[in-house]
């Protein structure tokens, strides 16, 4: 080795690059390598990080699959309690592998109900004691001989005496009985209706109970029955509200200030005031009181007229 050499090694040695000739570039290019190695280095710890984030971010995932096992295990062994308790759910599940990951809440018990209470309502007063009478038994037939028989009543037919007993009459509601004429010669219960009701604007129409013709629009001595009777309506035949309210009204066909009734007017109230008398009972043990129109109205009448027999009826009816 010449000694220009050993200067050169020793130099390299010492690390002193000034003194070295311009024409060795070597040193230069070891510095620049180290600054590579150190500049890889530094590029190289970047790598270091992403790996090191990506174990992170998978230790995270393997923490969240471990948790969401724990909590498929645990609601699974939920819901299998809950199948244990409700077998009806379990064959659900058994047919629906997704029902048992979100099992339904069980519906609450109804509250039983109460038996309602039974409210019974009693009425007092005048309505308490309110009684219906019955109808009054067949008429007694009588005979003078062994084979004659007469019949009891000769206008009030079987007709007529049951749709008198149809009616439901209160007890102690009607204390009199009325008789009037209507006027006129001739009429009957459905013309003194469509009168009363059209012309004088009544709306139960016929003013009275009953009505007994005398041959001209309807049979001599019939006896028809009006709607007040059949429905237990006031009457509307005298001239006060509170008389209309208790007594019955009877018209007879007829003008009694011209002309005199006909017998078979008379035998057939005869026997239509008896059989009311029966069929309404008795007030203060006294049957029902007979009056005409003149002797209860409280205005001024002449009805029945005066060709009308007074006494036979008052001797008939005390």
């Amino acid at each position: 080795m010449t000694d220009e050499e050993k200067k050169n090694a020793f130099l390299e040695s010492r690390g002193d690059h000034s003194s070295t000739s311009p024409a060795r570039a070597t040193p230069p290019k070891a510095n620049t390598g180290a600054k590579g190695t150190t500049a890889q280095k530094k590029k190289a710890k970047p790598k270091v990080a992403t790996k090191k984030t990506s174990q992170a971010s998978k230790g995270e995932k393997n923490e969240k699959h471990e948790k969401s096992e724990k909590t498929g295990k645990s609601e699974s062994r939920s819901s299998s309690s809950s199948s244990e308790t409700r077998p009806s759910s379990s064959h659900k599940s058994a047919e629906n592998p997704n029902a048992g990951a979100n099992p339904t809440p069980a519906a609450p018990p109804r509250p039983q109900e109460k038996e309602k209470a039974t409210i019974t309502v009693e009425k007092s007063g005048l309505m308490e004691k309110e009684e219906f009478l019955p109808p009054p038994p067949p008429p007694e037939k009588r005979s003078w001989f062994f084979f004659h028989r007469t019949p009891e009543y000769k206008y009030l037919t079987p007709a007529i005496r049951a749709a008198i007993d149809k009616a439901r009459v209160k007890k102690g509601r009607w204390r009199y009985i009325v008789v009037h004429n209507s006027g006129t010669r001739q009429g009957n219960a459905k013309a003194f209706d469509y009168y009363h009701r059209n012309v004088r604007k009544m709306p139960n129409g016929l003013a009275y109970h009953f009505v007994i013709g005398n041959g001209t629009s309807s049979g001599n001595g019939a006896i028809e029955i009006g709607n007040r009777w059949v429905q237990q309506l006031n009457g509307g035949h005298v001239h006060s509200d509170n008389l209309n309210n208790i007594a019955l009204g009877i018209c007879l066909v007829g003008d009694y200030n011209q002309d005199k009734p006909k017998t078979q007017q008379l035998e057939a109230l005869d026997e239509l005031i008896r059989y009311l008398r029966i069929r309404v009972g008795k007030i203060d043990h006294r049957p029902a009181i007979v009056k005409t129109h003149k002797d209860i109205n409280p205005v001024p009448t002449d009805c029945p007229g005066s060709k009308f027999p007074y006494r036979w009826l008052y001797s008939r009816f005390e």
